[in-house]
């Protein structure tokens, strides 16, 4: 009992700043609660959620078509990933199973032979993507196989091999027709479907770059010896710095006439870019200037896992002969997973909510101009300031924190076997 009445004062200021209004807002996202009803909001139960999602116009094909030409683009690039791995394990071990290579590059023949014949009548018979999508699913069968754990050991090259893989199939066997061609069209026929587009765009854009340029950074003043501590200083000074203040110095920087980064360009014979005005870089302006503010933070939380990582680690490695690479991949790597796990969350959920660096960057509208800087904080900012419109930005509110909360479970499940906690 003593313990609940020391955290009380704790609840009682939650219950009232946040959990009502967390809890109040999630009722009203089914209401009609607008300035014309203010005083009566009007009950329309998933009527927000759905009006988030309407389109202007439809789009000239369903959802259905392009996800069935994705799916034999992919389940393509699968079987030709596997063949390429098994058709490696033959050649530098000179064994294989009868079973594993009939299957694979049988089937990887047979569909590449079938290929060009199935994308021209997808679009009438969308289901000639199903025995592609079974053939795929059936190499789950060889999970437990030595070959396949020997491709997920090799992580960096089976992902160039899906990718170099894809863009051959696309290539060779091109179609105007996918999920991302699709989604490509949608995202200018509605608001909210822009939003969630600029906002995923950026997601892919700021975490990775952040968490790989954090950790190059932490790795570079672990081994420093001199000016360490003026050069953590610096590195943390923009994360401490205020949001608006650096979008203000970026915004400088960014300018087609006078900027930095026009002047460098012109230096090295480059053409000038107008960086704040060309709708094809709002994104990416947003996401470098993001990375410059939080680079700090996030390598001083690398930094802080290199310390605690026991030397007599390296020194066996040392022993055993292994290089540079050999510790970084196989001991540095997986030994920091506890921090990586840390920062991949931290920058995910504040990836998600950026909002300020659009507002500063851009002088209060979303992007130069087709609302290129749109994010779902911005659309939910403009729909209940700016339209009044107080449910729908209730509903959309919500939209984000389920995608937030459906990634973060993501990286919480996957996390089980990935963080090493020594």
């Amino acid at each position: 009992m003593t313990g609940y009445l020391f955290v009380l004062p704790a609840l009682i200021a939650m219950s009232v700043f946040v959990f009502w209004p967390v809890g109040y807002s999630f009722y009203l996202s089914f209401f009609n609660w607008n300035y014309a009803h203010l005083k009566s909001p009007e009950f329309i139960g998933l009527g927000n959620y759905i009006q988030l999602f309407q389109l202007d116009s439809p789009p000239p094909y369903s959802f259905y078509k392009a996800l069935a030409y994705s799916a034999v683009y992919i389940s393509m690039t699968i079987l030709i990933a596997y063949s390429i791995f098994l058709i490696a394990q033959l050649v530098s071990q000179k064994k294989y199973k009868f079973v594993d290579t009939f299957y694979i590059l049988g089937s990887s023949t047979i569909g590449i032979l079938f290929l060009k014949s199935t994308i021209d009548h997808l679009q009438q018979r969308p289901y000639l993507s199903i025995p592609f999508v079974i053939i795929a699913l059936g190499l789950m069968m060889f999970k437990k196989r030595s070959f396949v754990s020997s491709m997920i050991e090799h992580g960096l090259l089976l992902t160039i091999t899906l990718i170099i893989s894809y863009v051959f199939l696309r290539f060779m066997f091109s179609s105007p027709y996918g999920v991302y061609q699709w989604l490509n069209i949608v995202k200018d026929k509605g608001d909210f479907v822009k939003s969630l587009w600029n906002t995923a765009y950026y997601v892919i854009l700021y975490v990775p770059l952040n968490i790989t340029l954090a950790l190059f950074t932490a790795l570079l003043l672990s081994r420093l010896k001199w000016f360490k501590a003026i050069l953590r200083t610096s590195y943390f000074m923009p994360f401490v710095t205020s949001v608006v203040a650096i979008s203000l110095v970026w915004q400088w920087i960014y300018n087609n006439q006078f900027g930095l980064l026009n002047y460098a360009l012109s230096l090295m014979g480059l053409p000038k870019e107008a960086w704040l005005k060309n709708e094809i870089w709002t994104i990416p302006t947003i996401a470098i200037m993001s990375i410059w503010k939080t680079i700090g933070y996030n390598a001083i939380i690398f930094l802080a896992g290199l310390q605690s990582i026991d030397k007599f680690y390296y020194e066996a490695a040392d022993i055993d002969g292994a290089t540079n690479t050999q510790k970084l991949f196989y001991i540095t790597w997986p030994l920091l997973s506890p921090m990586t796990f840390f920062v991949l969350i931290v920058s995910v959920i504040g990836a998600f909510k950026v909002f300020t660096e659009v507002y500063v960057l851009y002088q209060g509208v979303p992007g130069p101009y087709n609302n290129s800087g749109l994010t779902i904080v911005y659309y939910i900012f403009n729909t209940f300031y700016g339209d009044q419109q107080m449910g729908l930005a209730s509903a959309a509110a919500y939209v984000l924190f389920g995608i937030i909360l459906f990634f973060t479970l993501i990286q919480f499940r996957a996390s089980r076997k990935k963080v090493e906690y020594v």
